[in-house]
């Protein structure tokens, strides 16, 4: 019996409400101001669910999970989460978002570099993904392309939770040692300072990249120009002259609403297969809200208050795995089998304008904009357009 999760579809057509983090994103909730997109290839495959729920320690062990005698936390709606923060739960933060399309979005990162680089696009690409979380799109461009089109490619997060976890996905993905699993490092250490870190891990000195990238709107934690300057010097010193960066954030329409607070979310059923016909049967559910109409915007420096909360439900509390060396997810469950986590993070949101000219200072040029991780999509698209996906070149 193998427990995984997927997206509930509704008739043909899914959409899902879009406001991430890591931009970093369905009928939870009542929404406020809300941008609705596509749902592109909603389906995780089976072998990464396999991984997901593995890690999140969601599988049956002889029939019936294990019991782990332990008193019940107390429910607190009002309560923080402190050091058991959602980033600090990489496997349930990487189900979160496992709807992305992260083969379609790979195939436009790789395209758009083609297009706008001036550096050789003959050779294999050295990819680094900044901000990396679970390093999705990272381990897609070596699993779906071949030596000869992506060289390596590395990650570099400041979380040691997240880096262990995608090493993990690493190992999972790509295989054992001597294949493509050796195209892959994942470094710990600071976007703002990109060389120090990869020189301080152990890989060659001075190597540098054909393409960044910065998804999920993880752009959104540097909140002053300052760090933002210092992080675009960062990845043009880490790049070849000619090189790409690829940034994904909200769309500027966020920016202008923030009168009106969006609150957007979605739910991730759990699902196990209960027979060899791939029968399934739902026996949970991952809940995630971004944002609150209460949160607080700063008009002048452009941050707001995000207010991120999570939910892990059992239906089944029985099911409540209660050994000792279990996710920590479980550990804050209550007795009706349910986990809350909810903590206030500071983002910066972003105009194109902005994004132009602080690029500029660091020697790069805003050579194409997009209102998605599709070629297809405009930026001024006021139907399809949801994200600000701005391609920066290398001009030193």
């Amino acid at each position: 019996m193998m427990r995984t999760a997927r997206n509930r579809r509704s008739g043909e057509t899914q959409l899902i409400a879009i406001l991430l983090i890591a931009t970093v994103s369905s009928t939870v909730l009542s929404f406020t101001h809300l941008y609705i997109a596509p749902l592109y290839g909603t389906t995780v495959s089976v072998y990464r669910q396999r991984h997901l729920c593995n890690s999140v320690q969601l599988y049956a062990r002889d029939g019936a999970m294990a019991r782990r005698n332990r008193g019940f936390a107390k429910e607190d709606e009002n309560e923080l989460s402190k050091s058991d923060t959602i980033y600090s739960l990489p496997p349930l933060y990487d189900l979160a978002f496992g709807y992305r399309s992260y083969e379609d979005e790979v195939d436009f990162l790789i395209d758009v570099h083609n297009k706008y680089a001036m550096s050789s696009t003959s050779e294999p690409l050295r990819i680094i993904e900044l901000a990396a979380g679970p390093a999705r799109h990272s381990l897609m461009a070596l699993s779906e392309h071949s030596p000869e089109k992506v060289k390596s490619a590395v990650a570099l997060d400041r979380s040691h939770d997240m880096v262990k976890y995608g090493c993990e996905n690493a190992d999972a993905e790509l295989g054992p040692a001597g294949g493509r699993r050796d195209d892959f490092s994942y470094v710990c250490g600071d976007m703002r300072n990109i060389m120090e870190a990869v020189n301080g891990s152990g890989l060659a000195k001075n190597v540098h990249f054909d393409t960044a990238w910065l998804l999920l709107g993880s752009m959104q934690h540097l909140l002053t120009n300052d760090d933002i300057i210092a992080c675009f010097q960062s990845i043009s010193s880490s790049l070849q002259p000619g090189g790409t960066v690829v940034i994904e954030l909200p769309h500027p329409r966020e920016t202008f609403s923030m009168g009106e607070c969006t609150k957007n979310g979605w739910k991730v059923p759990l699902v196990e297969e209960v027979d060899d016909n791939g029968t399934e049967k739902e026996y949970g559910e991952l809940s995630m809200v971004w944002g609150d109409e209460d949160d607080e915007f700063d008009p002048i420096t452009q941050v707001r208050q995000f207010t991120v909360s999570m939910e892990l439900s059992i239906k089944d509390p029985s099911d409540i795995p209660q050994d000792l060396n279990i996710s920590p997810s479980f550990q804050q469950m209550t007795e009706d089998g349910k986990t809350k986590l909810k903590e206030i993070v500071p983002l910066r949101l972003f105009t194109l304008q902005e994004i132009d000219v602080l690029a500029r200072c660091a020697g790069f040029e805003l050579v194409a904009k997009y209102g998605a991780l599709d070629d297809n999509i405009s930026i001024d698209d006021e139907e399809e357009a949801f994200r600000m996906v701005c391609v920066l070149r290398n001009s030193k």
